[in-house]
C-alpha cells in the first residue's frame, strides 16, 4: 500500500474518505482501521493529525459544516429572485439531496446527530454550532423577506419573530429526513415542503 507522505493536505484526504463510511455505518460502526485503510495512511500519521477518535469525529463535523454553510450561502443569499425564491430553493435542494442516489447526498446531522450527542460533548457542541449556523441564516432569509416584502403573505412570516420559525423549519425538516430514512419514502418530505410553503404563505407558483 502506497502511503501518502503526511502534509496539510493529509488531513482534509482522511476526513474526505470517512464522511461516506459516517454516512453509512454511523460514527461507533466505523472503526479507525477501515477509514485509515481506505485513505491509505499509516496510523502513526492519523495521530499526527488527530489525537483520538473523538477529536477525529469533531473534526469530520466541523467539516461537514463547513462546506455545507457555504452551499448554504449561495442558495440563501448569492442565488438570485426574492428572499422567498432563495428558501423554497435552499428546501428544494434539501429534499433532492435526501432523495437522490448518491450517498455522499444524504445529511451527516440525520445519521450522527442521536448517536454521538451521548457519546461525546465535543462532537455535540459541534453538532450544536453547526445547526446554529444553519437557522442564523434562514432567519436572516425570512427577514431579508419581509423587507422585500416576498414574505408578506403569511401571519406567521410577518408576525412570528424569523429566529422561532428558522428554528421550526428546520425541525421540520430534519424530523422529515429521519422518517424518509426509517420508511425508505419520499412523503415526508414532500409533505415538509408542502409545510413550508403553507407556513410562509407561498403558492407552488412561488
Amino acid at each position: 500500500m502506497n502511503a501518502i507522505a503526511p502534509t496539510p493536505d493529509v488531513r482534509q484526504h482522511i476526513l474526505d474518505v470517512a464522511h461516506p463510511l459516517l454516512l453509512q455505518r454511523g460514527f461507533t460502526g466505523v472503526g479507525l482501521a477501515e477509514v485509515l485503510a481506505a485513505a491509505k495512511v499509516p496510523k502513526g500519521s492519523f495521530y499526527h493529525y488527530f489525537g483520538s477518535k473523538e477529536a477525529f469525529g469533531e473534526a469530520v463535523l466541523e467539516a461537514y459544516f463547513t462546506e455545507y454553510l457555504g452551499r448554504t450561502d449561495a442558495l440563501l443569499t448569492e442565488a438570485p429572485g426574492t428572499a422567498a425564491k432563495r428558501l423554497i430553493g435552499y428546501f428544494d435542494d434539501w429534499l433532492e439531496s435526501q432523495t437522490g442516489d448518491d450517498a455522499q447526498s444524504r445529511c451527516l446531522v440525520v445519521k450522527l446527530g442521536a448517536e454521538v450527542c451521548d457519546l461525546s460533548e465535543s462532537m455535540r457542541a459541534a453538532l450544536a454550532r453547526g445547526t446554529r449556523g444553519i437557522t442564523d441564516r434562514l432567519a436572516r432569509c425570512i427577514e431579508a423577506g419581509r423587507a422585500d416584502g416576498s414574505l408578506q403573505a403569511a401571519p406567521q412570516a410577518k408576525e412570528q419573530d424569523a429566529q422561532g420559525i428558522a428554528v421550526a423549519l428546520y425541525q421540520r425538516w430534519l424530523g422529515a429526513s429521519l422518517l424518509a430514512k426509517i420508511t425508505r419514502d419520499r412523503a415526508s418530505l414532500d409533505a415538509a415542503m408542502c409545510d413550508t410553503r403553507q407556513l410562509l404563505g407561498l403558492s407552488t407558483d412561488n
